[in-house]
């Protein structure tokens, strides 16, 4: 295979190319740019003879923008990476194995979380080092907590199930206000006039068929399941306790109002609504730790996700940078990608409070920055130390278009155009008979 030629080639050099060399990194987050540019320029000052040009672009046109890359042969020569995403590059050869350099050099992927390193492996071959993690938790503002007498220990102590939402719901409709102060459990609760929205969440129209920051955590926690494992071949969607879920989501949405209709938060955003006042609370990644404290006209607080039936979940998910099969510097690409992995890199990331690394050490300098900010983060990163408080984001072939088919059916039932055990029943069989 070409990537393997090039690889072999790229090794049998021993070492960094004499002369000048360009690479070109890819990065969708914002919020990361700053301290993965700091990293940069060290590797450079490290590499006198390597440029490195960062570029940093949108969630979507990210992703569409890599691919016509590919096909194009412009892709960039390191890019960040999604679990989401990397079962489809490994499938179509546009990523590198790098298992012989790591072997090379003696990278140790124990110095990583528990876990994490693993992720990125398929049939013997890595595909990237881990450079951090995220999970989801609530963000919330506290002013309104505070007049509706909704104390932060009751926000840690949320319980949630899809019969009648639980203590959750209960908080979120006394957080739900009409044009006339009633909240959504007062008997003259208005629902056609609502000014203050006690739930929703931050949408991701591009992930919603996995539900990330929507609806993942609910519907796990009632011992559901997505699928039959990392790389398996069946999913679950038509599942009574994963119907059920759905169904609850929607309820909130158009008969109780206690979220905004699916129409106003795929528009405008379910932190855009947060900011402006217009929700209480929030469903959200840590990676949005540092967004909200800025963007935030008010002062926040995080708690835990719902415990429910099964327990509290959270979805794992964590980044890596790729190699792309086309680089003409595949050593090089190879160096900057262990720097960017590396304990130097990482206390560079960890202390700019924008995400939590993939070492441990690393963890305690975001910690220290978020401390530093008056921000009490232990929801996310007690969640992820809960032994059974996790679960990972489904790694499996056909990402794209299993998330295209579970989009369209969760959006129609948001929507009020199906029911759901209607909708989800056939996406699921359209699913899984892409694995026939």
């Amino acid at each position: 295979m070409r990537h393997l030629t090039i690889l072999l080639a790229a090794l049998a050099l021993g070492g960094l190319s004499q002369a000048q060399v360009n690479l070109d990194y890819w990065l969708w987050d914002a919020n990361q740019l700053a301290p993965y540019q700091q990293c940069v320029d060290d590797f450079e000052a490290a590499n006198p003879g390597v440029t490195v040009r960062v570029s940093q672009t949108g969630w979507g046109d990210y992703w569409t923008a890599l691919t016509t890359g590919f096909v194009a042969g412009t892709a960039p020569d390191v890019f960040t990476n999604h679990l989401q995403q990397y079962p489809t590059f490994v499938e179509m050869e546009q990523i590198v194995d790098i298992t012989p350099w790591a072997e090379r050099d003696g990278i140790d992927v124990d110095i990583y979380l528990e876990g994490l390193a693993e992720l990125w492996v398929r049939d013997g071959a890595r595909y990237g080092l881990p450079k951090d993690w995220d999970t989801i938790a609530i963000v919330y503002n506290k002013a309104m907590t505070e007049a509706a007498g909704i104390s932060d220990e009751t926000m840690r102590t949320l319980t949630w199930n899809p019969e009648d939402g639980g203590s959750f719901q209960e908080v979120a409709a006394r957080l739900t206000l009409d044009r006339n102060g009633n909240d959504a459990l007062a008997p003259d609760f208005d629902p056609n006039n609502v000014v203050q929205h006690g739930y929703s969440f931050a949408y991701d129209g591009a992930g919603q068929g996995y539900g990330q920051t929507e609806w993942s955590h609910f519907a796990v926690s009632t011992g559901w399941t997505f699928n039959d494992g990392i790389w398996g071949s069946e999913y679950y969607y038509d599942d009574p306790r994963f119907i059920a879920t759905i169904e609850w989501v929607a309820q909130l949405m158009r008969e109780l109002r206690i979220m905004p209709s699916f129409s106003d938060i795929s528009a405008l955003g379910g932190n855009a609504l947060f900011y402006a006042g217009q929700v209480a609370m929030l469903t959200d990644g840590s990676w949005m730790i540092a967004g909200h404290a800025d963007q935030a006209p008010f002062e926040i607080g995080f708690a835990p996700l719902p415990e429910g039936p099964d327990g509290r979940k959270s979805m794992f998910n964590g980044l890596a940078d790729s190699i792309w099969v086309g680089t003409p510097h595949p050593e090089e690409a190879w160096e900057l990608v262990k720097h960017l992995a590396s304990p130097a890199c990482q206390e560079i990331v960890g202390s700019a409070g924008v995400v939590f690394p993939a070492i441990p050490s690393a963890v305690d300098a975001a910690l220290a920055t978020f401390s530093e900010r008056g921000l009490d983060v232990r929801a996310y990163t007690e969640q992820a130390l809960d032994e059974d408080g996790t679960f990972l984001f489904p790694i499996t072939d056909y990402a794209a278009e299993i998330n295209s088919i579970m989009a369209a059916a969760l959006d129609a039932v948001l929507l009020g155009q199906q029911d759901a055990e209607t909708a989800l029943t056939r996406a699921n069989q359209d699913v899984n008979a892409l694995f026939r």
